[in-house]
């Protein structure tokens, strides 16, 4: 196995005990396996190949499995697919204070038998270790080569003030999906009923699909797309100043271009235009203040509500409570329930404060824009519609 990502560290042949074989989270026997591997190297082998074409993201990533693995069958005594979430606090911990022989300067930095600490942890690069591993079970389990994460039980993190994260701010799939689903109900028997279905049908899906706040998505014009390598891409300058570009997958662009269409434009963006991506109610051109985009989605999500309230009042009294800010937390919820890298979302929403994510990590764009799009595309119109 010496072409193996993990060859370096994992000896020839793991115990059976250890091996993952029999791993007491191994997946039960009726379920559908997406992946042929049947023990833990082999399947984390597998889960680091779809980062080949990304070098320092694979470099980050195998580091960190090696680095689990080595901890599990070594210190632990158990298969890495054995592993409890009283297992992950302890490994935690590990990461917090590793044993000085992980540590010995005397080791090599690369090789067979090299140091695999420098020294113990800060929280941040623990929790950037914890967020990558997170990825790993995750993507076992989608691959139905385990039951569940132990990660999934991590507790939501309080801020540096003290107060809860606002993570809570979001829609679960489920009610996301009937948000759009019941806009798609709306009435448009007159013009002005046709311009708001429109509108709101499009400032939803942008809002979710970007992850842009308000103001962004207000100062977003034509002139912000690019087209890269068969990729769309939207430029976006955020808080402070800061510049990034977000995926937009091709799905979102067929959006964009029913909405053009409505209001009589071409299907495809012009490149110098500074029209805005949000037209006002009637297709003007003026751009819209970040109120009047909050007042959009607050305006959409509340006549859902009214829709929903005679069933279900939980459910629409969440929806009265959301916002745009809303969409953004629920577009990184989704994205990383999706099983996107850390780091990928933490590019896309260009916050840096997000705990789970790294600034640290960097992807080849396609890579970051493949499993983007693909998340979006796996989570497409509940009508089925791609208009």
């Amino acid at each position: 196995m010496s072409d193996h990502p993990l060859s370096t560290v994992v000896p020839q042949a793991l115990p059976a005990a250890l091996s993952g074989i029999s791993g007491t989270n191994r997946a039960s026997v009726g379920v559908t396996r997406q992946i042929a591997a049947n023990d833990d190297v082999a399947a984390i082998g597998l889960w680091l190949a779809e980062y080949h074409g990304s070098p320092h993201t694979f470099r980050s990533y195998r580091k960190e499995a090696e680095r689990l693995l080595l901890w599990a069958t070594q210190l632990r005594g158990k298969a890495v697919s054995s592993l409890t979430r009283e297992d992950v606090l302890a490994y935690e911990a590990f990461l917090a204070a590793p044993l000085p022989t992980w540590c010995d300067e005397a080791l090599a930095r690369r090789g067979d038998h090299r140091r695999l600490f420098a020294g113990p942890l800060a929280e941040r690069s623990r929790r950037q270790a914890l967020g990558i591993l997170a990825g790993l079970f995750n993507y076992l389990v989608r691959a139905g080569y385990l039951a569940g994460t132990p990660f999934a039980l991590q507790p939501r993190r309080r801020g540096s003030r003290g107060t809860r994260r606002t993570i809570e701010r979001y829609l679960d799939r489920a009610l996301w999906q009937d948000t759009l689903a019941q806009v798609e109900q709306w009435p448009q028997t007159t013009p002005r009923e046709r311009q708001r279905y429109e509108r709101a049908r499009w400032v939803l899906r942008f809002l979710y699909e970007t992850a842009l706040r308000a103001t962004e998505a207000a100062k977003a014009s034509e002139g912000d797309f690019v087209h890269r390598r068969g990729r769309w891409w939207l430029h976006v300058t955020g808080k402070g100043g800061v510049e990034g570009e977000v995926p937009v997958s091709d799905a979102l662009m067929a959006d964009f271009a029913r909405y053009r269409s409505f209001h009589g434009l071409s299907a495809l963006p012009e490149g110098d235009s500074a029209r805005p991506l949000i037209l006002g109610i009637a297709g003007r051109t003026a751009p819209l203040t970040a109120t009047a985009v909050y007042l959009v989605v607050k305006d959409a999500l509340g006549r859902v509500a009214d829709a929903l309230a005679p069933t279900d009042d939980a459910r629409a009294a969440r929806l009265r409570q959301a916002s745009t800010h809303w969409l953004r937390h629920t577009a990184a919820t989704h994205q990383a329930e999706a099983g996107n890298p850390v780091h990928h979302i933490q590019r896309n929403l260009r916050h840096s404060s997000i705990a789970t994510t790294s600034i640290y990590l960097h992807a080849e764009d396609d890579a970051r824009h493949d499993s983007t799009t693909q998340a979006r595309d796996d989570v497409s119109s509940p009508l089925g519609e791609r208009a």
